[in-house]
């Protein structure tokens, strides 16, 4: 993973966050994103959280407000972000 790379990150709390990559250390599982959201509820037209990396949040996602960083701990999985995911995510 490269810095300021889109990511899509679920923790083991269940947490599914969008943002790009600040700073990531895989053991013991932390990573610092810049521009975040997270998914409060995604509709099963995204096909799974993996939708949301492939192809973004659509109408019926809820998403929470942008924060400038943020810290996550206990990273269940890391997934690049597609380029037409990112547009949605900024939109949403």
């Amino acid at each position: 993973m490269k810095i300021k790379e889109a990511v899509l990150i679920t923790t083991e709390f269940k947490g599914v966050f969008f943002g790009f990559i600040k700073y990531y250390k895989k053991l013991p599982g932390e990573i610092t994103l810049t521009k975040a959201k997270n998914c409060l509820y995604w509709s099963s037209d995204c096909r799974g959280f993996l939708g949301l990396a492939s192809g973004g949040p659509t109408k019926d996602c809820k998403i929470g407000q942008e924060v400038k960083e943020i810290t996550l701990y206990k990273i269940t999985s890391v997934t690049p972000v597609s380029s037409e995911a990112v547009e949605k995510w900024n939109k949403s």
